[in-house]
C-alpha cells in the first residue's frame, strides 16, 4: 500500500522518562528528537521541516545549534496544554504547503517543583483577578466539575477510578513518573485540595520531551513497516457560552465547548465516527477533566461515565481504553510535550510496541486531544493503514 502524495504519517517517534530531571529543557528535546530519527533510521540532515513547542523561556527553533545548521524552515509554537498538538499540525500542513516529504515535531519542558504561576495580564486580564484568588486553577476545575457530577448524577467516586485506573497503567509504563498504583479509596482519602478533588486526583508540572517524524505520499512506506496516518489534527478556541479556565464565566442560550467544536472538526475531517476509536487519550489535568473530555469529544454520551469506569470499559482489555500510559495524572505535565506524549502513545499502541500495557486486539483507529487556557483544544485521528475509515 502507498500512501496519496498529500497524505501524512507518523513514521518515527520518541519520549524521554517524564519526572523531575536536573539538566537543561533543551537536553530533553534532543534526547527526544535523536530517538525518533533513530527510530526510522533518519538523520538531522534529512528533515526539510521542523515546528517545536515549549511553555518555558528556551526557543525550541534554537536546536539547530544542537542538531545541525541545514538552513530548514522551524517553527515555534506556544499554545499552552495545546503546544504540542499545534506544532504537531503546523509540521503536517507544512509538509503539504510546501510540498516537502520528511519533517520533525518536538515538545518539551522542564518544570520547576511547585504550581504554575500566571500572570493575568499575560491572559488579558485586570490584576484584580489574581488579587481575588481567582488566577487558582484547583478552583476553577473543582467548581467545573462539581456543577457536572451533579447535572448527570455521576457518583464523585468515580473521580477516584479514574486515578486509580492512571497509576495503574503508569505502573507497567517504564517511562511514566508516578508508577505506584493506588486503589481507589486512597485517592479518595487523599489530601483535600478543592472540594470533590484531592491530591491524587491532579496531575504536576515536571520535566519532559517528544519528538516525532512525519513523512509525506510514498516515502513513509520506505520508513517504516507500519506508518500511521495523521488523519486529522483540529485546533479550535473558545465561543459564547464556554465556560473556560480564566474565563469562568456562562453567558445564556447553548453552552459551548472548544472541546466539542475541535473533536467534530477532527472526526469530520478525518470521515470517521467517535464510535469508530479503538484507543483514545484526552486532557486529564485532573480526574474530572477526564469524566468531562469523554462526553465532550463524543466518545461516551454525558452520564454514561460513571457506568463506563465501573464496568471497565476504559481499561486495556475494555471497549475504549484510555489514558493508556497513565495521562497527565501519572506522567505530569511538562507543557510543551505534554500533547505529543498522547500521539506517542497512540501511534505506538496502533503499532503493537506500546511500551507499558499493550491494549490486545487489532487496533485501527485513535484519538487524542487537549485542552488549555484560556479556552483552546486540539485534536488528532490516527489511522493505522489497511483500516477502512
Amino acid at each position: 500500500m502507498t500512501g496519496g502524495v498529500n497524505d501524512v504519517y507518523l513514521v518515527g517517534c520518541s519520549r524521554t522518562a517524564f519526572g523531575r530531571f536536573d539538566g537543561e529543557d533543551q537536553d530533553l528535546a534532543e534526547q527526544a528528537v535523536r530517538g525518533a530519527l533513530a527510530d526510522c533510521g533518519l538523520s538531522w540532515g534529512d528533515v526539510e521541516f521542523a515546528a517545536g513547542g515549549t511553555n518555558g523561556e528556551t526557543k525550541p527553533d534554537n536546536l539547530v545549534a544542537r542538531m545541525g545548521l541545514t538552513g530548514i524552515p522551524f517553527v515555534t509554537v506556544k499554545n499552552g496544554c495545546a503546544t504540542g498538538a499545534v506544532a504537531l499540525g503546523t509540521a503536517r500542513n507544512g509538509l503539504i504547503a510546501e510540498q516537502r516529504e520528511i519533517a520533525c515535531v518536538v515538545g518539551y519542558d522542564n518544570h520547576a517543583r511547585g504550581a504554575f504561576s500566571a500572570s493575568p495580564a499575560r491572559y488579558g486580564i485586570g490584576d484584580w483577578y489574581g488579587a481575588t484568588g481567582m488566577m487558582v486553577t484547583t478552583s476553577y476545575f473543582a467548581l467545573k466539575v462539581q456543577r457536572y457530577l451533579h447535572e448527570h448524577d455521576i457518583d464523585p467516586r468515580v473521580l477516584g477510578h479514574v486515578s486509580a485506573k492512571a497509576f495503574d497503567y503508569a505502573a507497567s509504563h517504564p517511562l511514566a513518573w508516578r508508577r505506584t498504583p493506588v486503589t481507589v479509596d486512597e485517592v479518595l482519602d487523599s489530601d483535600m485540595v478543592n472540594d470533590p478533588l484531592t491530591r491524587l486526583m491532579f496531575c504536576s508540572p515536571d520535566a519532559g520531551g517528544v519528538a516525532l517524524i512525519l513523512a509525506r505520499g510514498p516515502r513513509a512506506f520506505d520508513l517504516c513497516d507500519k506508518p500511521i496516518r495523521l488523519a486529522a489534527v483540529e485546533l479550535r478556541g473558545r465561543r459564547p457560552g464556554s465556560f473556560e479556565v480564566f474565563s469562568p464565566w456562562l453567558s445564556p442560550g447553548v453552552r459551548t465547548s472548544p472541546s466539542v467544536d475541535a473533536a467534530a472538526s477532527a472526526f469530520r475531517a478525518a470521515g470517521v465516527r467517535p464510535q469508530d476509536v479503538q484507543i483514545a487519550q484526552v486532557q486529564d489535568t485532573e480526574s474530572g477533566a477526564e469524566i468531562m473530555h469523554l462526553a465532550e469529544t463524543g466518545l461516551c454520551a454525558p452520564g454514561d461515565q460513571g457506568a463506563g469506569y465501573l464496568t471497565g470499559d476504559y481499561l486495556a482489555g475494555g471497549r475504549l481504553p484510555v489514558n493508556t500510559d497513565g495521562g497527565c495524572i501519572a506522567n505530569g505535565e511538562p507543557v510543551g510535550a505534554s500533547g505529543l506524549r498522547q500521539v506517542h502513545e497512540v501511534m505506538t499502541q496502533l503499532q503493537g510496541r506500546a511500551l507499558g500495557q499493550q491494549v490486545p486486539g487489532h487496533l485501527r483507529i485513535g484519538f487524542t486531544h487537549v485542552y488549555g487556557a484560556p479556552g483552546i483544544s486540539a485534536c488528532t485521528v490516527l489511522v493505522a493503514e489497511g483500516a477502512s475509515s
